[in-house]
């Protein structure tokens, strides 16, 4: 919850200094200490890091540590997390973007030997108070719609939401982790300095739990399951519980699985709804009202 070093000696509520006690609160937590990065020697062990969570391509590392160099230089942010030994175990990459008070979030990363300590959300929630010392106000970045955990992750812990679906954004991908189809994405917009991501940021944010029995059944996913759910709260559509091992098992039927998904949110944002929300148990709630 605020505090009183969240108010201004003029009585109005400091954004800065909230972002900034919660990005320090998320890093005790995790047991992280999370600073911005120039150096290049820094630079290429983020690089490397990045490389061991997203792989190689035909194309090389994720984000060469040169052009890392060059994004700070411009103006943007490289933030690392370091364990208590000093380790990197997590970090993210930060650009100036358009409209004018707006950031985008290139790439993050937790090690896989990390575990799930929080570390994510303390490298986000200090981009946000990076951000916010700056006046930038709002930080956008897509993410694989399939992936719920992704989801959750970045639509609660954070408190974005879902603007647009971009169709192939990245053609077709072949890796681990996307499989051989083609990438479409999510596009999250994250207000910084909304009442939904203070909440999200203090651990306050509203939870949703998924769509009982009396909802209006609407569709059956790949699964042969219910997918596509209405209630009062909105429309809900529910993705695979880990969509990254069924495209190793069976890609037909995660393809599938994207093409319904795809369907369901290009329908849905077309008519002005919205994704504010994942459950546990990898249902989207697809509202048309405005987020907080």
């Amino acid at each position: 919850m605020s505090t009183a070093s969240d108010v201004t000696p003029e009585g109005a509520f400091n954004i800065r200094a909230q972002a900034e006690r919660a990005a320090s609160a998320a890093a005790r937590r995790s047991g992280v200490t999370v600073r911005e990065l120039v150096d290049m020697e820094d630079l290429r062990e983020m690089s490397a890091l990045l490389e061991s969570v997203w792989g190689r391509s035909a194309e090389g590392v994720p984000v060469h540590s040169e052009m890392l160099r060059s994004l700070v230089h411009a103006g943007g942010c490289v933030t690392g997390a370091y364990d208590a030994i000093g380790r990197l175990v997590g970090g993210a990459a930060l650009t100036i973007a358009a409209p004018a008070g707006s950031t985008y979030s290139l790439i993050a990363a937790a090690s896989p030997n990390s575990g799930d300590k929080g570390i994510g959300q303390a490298v986000k929630l200090r981009q946000r108070a990076w951000a916010l010392e700056r006046d930038y106000t709002s930080m956008v970045w897509t993410f694989d719609p399939l992936v719920s955990r992704n989801a959750r992750f970045n639509l609660v812990k954070l408190g974005a939401s879902v603007t647009a679906y971009e169709v192939a954004f990245y053609g077709r991908m072949s890796d681990e982790i996307n499989g051989d189809d083609e990438a479409d994405r999510l596009v999250a917009t994250w207000q910084l300095d909304a009442r939904r991501a203070i909440a999200a940021s203090e651990g306050t944010g509203q939870e949703v739990v998924a769509p009982g029995e009396d909802a209006e059944p609407l569709a059956d996913g790949p699964d042969g399951k219910p997918m596509l759910r209405r209630d009062s709260s909105g429309l809900w559509c529910r993705v695979p519980w880990d969509v990254v091992a069924l495209r190793r098992s069976d890609p037909g039927r995660a393809s599938r699985w994207r093409v319904a998904v795809r369907e369901v949110f290009t329908r849905a944002i077309a008519e002005g709804g919205t994704a504010t929300h994942m459950t546990r148990d990898g249902w989207y709630l697809l509202t048309t009202e405005e987020p907080e």
